[in-house]
């Protein structure tokens, strides 16, 4: 069977695309605080990240409807993770249109946020009753309770809701706390991840970054003790992502190489908020310059995704998962 004749099955990870905007816009956006960049950079990837995000869920939904896969998709032990980004993504959103028009702002985080604790929640149960090995837990299984209570805690805080940024900040921390060590010892202890579940490795560095840009909101952008400990943490994940490159290099690409992005540029976010926390000399260059190494970054990713799409090669044929491990040896002889 030819390429152009195969089927794909489109999988709850290509909302990493539009995550990974978000994440691009949001560096661009503290940057244009923090240090008086032009704010247009700012408002146009919002924008794109927005319908990116809309094209997905057309996409994605389509694909699971005429696949039959709607009672099973929450169950997915590999996808059903990434199915909290659908209602994330709106968050980011909520918080910018709220910029413009407030009312119309706040409907739309708030919404997203109950669905986000909601989708989490119901997932959490579905992982205690489900009959999970270690070995199938991945990195990506932070993104229901952690990310979106982190990016909860953030966005709450920007719309001026404290208690309630200081709640989901909780939220997130503790699930951070719990999920982080099931999901390094599986990294430690169990066979290698398979090659397409690799790059969610990355999301590793994720937690600590973001809770940090979180945590810069919610104190007025002060360095105190929570903001130091959560930095020297995220030093450390970075550190592990440089021994990974060599791993990272034989993944073919696909949507999993999304997952570079939101926690890379969470990480960038962190950097510029820090230059301007310690009034660096000169911090308004560097953070305009880390956000322009960052959108180089995405664009490479994005050029890449359309190339693969274009070849027929960028989703995995129908019918098929990553298995819950990879063969023995792939990645740990790195």
């Amino acid at each position: 069977m030819s390429t152009s004749e195969r089927t794909y099955r489109v999988t709850a990870n290509v909302f990493g695309l539009p995550f990974g905007f978000c994440g691009l816009a949001q560096c661009w956006t503290t940057a244009h605080a923090v240090a008086g960049l032009p704010r247009w950079p700012a408002d146009t990837l919002w924008i794109v990240s927005a319908a990116i995000w809309a094209a997905s869920l057309i996409w994605y939904g389509r694909d699971v409807v005429r696949g039959g896969r709607l009672r099973t998709e929450l169950k997915d032990p590999v996808f059903a993770p990434f199915t909290a980004l659908i209602v994330i993504v709106p968050m980011f959103l909520g918080v910018t249109v709220a910029g413009h028009a407030r009312p119309a702002g706040e409907f739309v985080f708030g919404t997203a946020l109950v669905l986000t604790v909601a989708l989490g929640g119901w997932l959490a149960g579905e992982w205690i009753i489900a009959d999970l090995q270690l070995a199938q837990w991945h990195p990506g299984y932070f993104l229901p309770t952690v990310g979106g209570g982190l990016i909860g805690a953030g966005g709450s805080a920007a719309l001026g809701h404290r208690t309630l940024a200081m709640a989901m900040l909780g939220c997130g921390v503790i699930c951070w706390f719990i999920l982080g060590a099931v999901i390094l010892l599986r990294l430690f202890t169990a066979p290698a991840l398979p090659p397409p579940l690799l790059p969610t490795i990355a999301i590793e560095v994720a937690p600590p970054v973001v809770a940090g840009n979180a945590w810069f909101v919610i104190n007025g952008g002060r360095i105190d003790a929570v903001a130091a400990g959560l930095a020297g943490y995220a030093i450390l994940m970075i550190l592990v992502q440089l021994r990974l490159i060599p791993v990272y290099r034989r993944v073919r690409f696909g949507p999993g190489w999304w997952a570079f992005s939101f926690s890379y540029a969470a990480a960038f976010t962190l950097a510029v908020n820090w230059l301007a926390a310690l009034d660096v000399p000169g911090h308004s260059v560097w953070a305009a310059a880390l956000p322009g190494v960052l959108t180089l970054g995405i664009a490479a990713l994005a050029i890449a995704t359309v190339r693969r799409l274009i070849a027929g090669t960028y989703l995995p044929a129908a019918g098929t998962a990553p298995p819950a491990t990879a063969p023995s040896g792939t990645a740990r002889s790195a």
